[in-house]
């Protein structure tokens, strides 16, 4: 497919291009699962890290199609749920943060079926999975701005039950200088948290946290490779710092839910989507299947 096509890709509910291997059989899709060591470690800490998710040359693709996507005037424009140029609320910085990308070009939309990215997804939320929803992250060089430390399901509530699972993915090797992500482990276990101001001020919620709390809220830095990844927990304390580097800070996100999980509001759940109602299954033309193992015949 052309990427100056206009089509909106989310009703094609499987890849439209050659970017990402398909497997058929069992023994492709099981040399992507986690090991055991692995499922435990994000089990007791709420996130894994450092999985492979992209080539080098999938890398290049995807960089050159949010090159496309943060024009404000590209021809898709319109297909975003929500699109800023920049979301910080510092006027001296930058955070380009958009939902939907899957739905205007074809290397985002394929990125969803990637096998590499469905079978640890489907181990970590121990079943079938859905898609919920994609964002871009640009933190742009010298001027990125942060994230501010949140939990991911505080701004999911009109979803439920909780089981969420989010693919944080980098277009760019992310350090401690540009604006990696960190993590609280353990914080998954803590109960839903009031959401913050999602590019606002990084460390205002940390003044809000219980007192039992405080204690535990010591973060790790994620520092990963540009093609790598990492999943977490929609209830992990995670965030991210500035970018002050002469280099931007790139990311993609996918984030999926378990086939099951209901709507828990009587609103659009996204921007653009028709009303699925409270009580009703998540599913249609914009969340659809990606892995279901029984159906893909994989030994799980």
């Amino acid at each position: 497919m052309s990427s100056t096509m206009m089509e909106d890709l989310s009703r094609y509910h499987y890849p439209v291009s050659t970017l990402f291997a398909r497997s058929t059989t069992s023994d492709d899709w099981d040399r992507y699962r986690l090991s055991e060591e692995q499922l435990e470690f994000f089990r007791e800490n709420g996130y894994l890290k450092g999985i492979r998710i992209l080539t080098d040359e999938q890398v290049e693709v995807l960089r050159a199609e949010l090159q496309q996507l943060m024009d404000p005037g590209h021809s898709c424009r319109h297909l975003f749920h929500e699109y800023h140029s920049n979301e910080s609320t510092d006027p001296n910085r930058v955070v380009f943060h958009a939902l939907g990308a899957w739905r205007a070009l074809p290397g985002f939309h394929d990125l969803l079926w990637n096998p590499v990215f469905l079978v640890p997804a489907s181990q970590l939320l121990g079943g079938p999975v859905r898609f919920w929803h994609d964002q871009l992250f640009c933190k742009p060089a010298r001027h990125g701005g942060v994230v501010a430390w949140h939990q991911d399901y505080s701004y999911w509530t009109r979803t439920r039950p909780l089981a969420h699972l989010t693919c944080w993915i980098g277009l760019d090797d992310s350090t401690r200088e540009n604006g990696c992500l960190n993590y609280v482990p353990g914080s998954h276990k803590w109960p839903d948290l009031p959401k913050p101001v999602l590019t606002g001020e990084m460390n205002g919620i940390r003044d809000t946290l219980p007192e039992e709390l405080k204690d535990k809220f010591e973060p790790v830095a994620i520092e990963l490779k540009k093609g790598e990844g990492s999943f977490h927990h929609a209830r992990t304390m995670h965030g991210s710092g500035a970018n002050d580097t002469p280099a931007p800070r790139r990311a993609t996100v996918i984030n999926v839910f378990r086939d099951g999980v209901m709507s828990n509001s009587n609103e659009p759940l996204l921007q653009g989507v028709p009303v699925i109602s409270s009580g009703d299954r998540m599913e249609g033309q914009f969340f659809p299947l990606l892995f279901d193992r029984q159906l893909a015949g994989s030994k799980f």
